[in-house]
């Protein structure tokens, strides 16, 4: 188990994508630091199962991120993955929408990784690795803070890449295109109904009209390249914002 030895943070990770990254890295030796919300008796029973902490740090709070941070110790891996979504024209949209999802999805990668690195570069070797999104490279309508966020984490991962460089640190963005999580899944009925298509044509026509393989991309699919980027083989990689997103940002 190459991990051995190694702590990893994982924002986000009571379930979806954090969930299974976090379930890789354990499977490799590594000591988890989970965090996120959700049932306390699910959250429990994923502590015993990962042999892992848990953190109920609110991450728009800086002060909150501090003290996570201060309570886990050094941190060897970091994986940023917290994020949320709302969707709205930006005439209509709410500000404290808009200052949530700046706070969630980009701010909090900032305060984890400036809190991070030192022990980091300390070491020698430290692994950053932050869940952007093919709308870190494109956009869609009705989610200007969302795509705004994700073009932010794709420009954070690229200049603490380079001030990196030389440390035995690697910093790199994954961005994963529709990923199968149970958000999504929730979210077939209620399209259903207001547009009045068949389950199949929601999933086809509408989650997926952009990805041209017509599959969503898997929470192991996004957990296996996390993974990857942890060896010694992906030291090389660094600064990179990795597509997963089944051709949706080729054309």
């Amino acid at each position: 188990m190459f991990l051995n030895g190694k702590t990893a943070l994982v924002t986000g990770s009571t379930s979806g994508i954090g969930l299974a990254v976090a379930r890789v890295l354990a499977a490799e030796g590594a000591r988890i630091v989970l965090n996120g919300f959700g049932d306390a008796t699910e959250i429990e029973r994923l502590t015993d199962e990962l042999g892992a902490a848990h953190s109920a740090a609110d991450l728009t709070k800086p002060d909150q991120i501090e003290a996570m941070m201060a309570e886990a110790g050094p941190i060897d891996i970091l994986v940023n993955n917290a994020g949320m979504q709302h969707v709205a024209p930006i005439d209509q949209f709410p500000v404290d929408k808009w200052d949530l999802i700046i706070a969630l999805n980009l701010s909090a990668a900032f305060h984890t990784t400036r809190l991070a690195l030192p022990a980091m570069k300390r070491k020698g070797w430290g692994r950053i690795i932050n869940t952007a999104s093919a709308h870190s490279l494109v956009a869609s309508p009705n989610k200007a803070p969302y795509v705004a966020a994700k073009h932010g984490i794709a420009g954070l991962t690229k200049a603490v890449a380079l001030e990196t460089a030389t440390s035995g640190v690697t910093v790199n963005c994954i961005s994963p295109g529709y990923v199968w999580t149970p958000l999504v899944e929730n979210q077939i009925p209620d399209t259903m109904k207001a547009r009045g298509l068949t389950r199949e044509q929601v999933m086809n026509d509408v989650l997926l009209a952009a990805q041209p393989t017509k599959k969503f991309v898997t929470v192991d699919q996004v957990a296996a390249l996390a993974l990857f980027l942890c060896r010694d083989e992906a030291s090389a990689i660094t600064g990179a914002n990795l597509s997963m997103d089944g051709g949706w940002t080729a054309a």
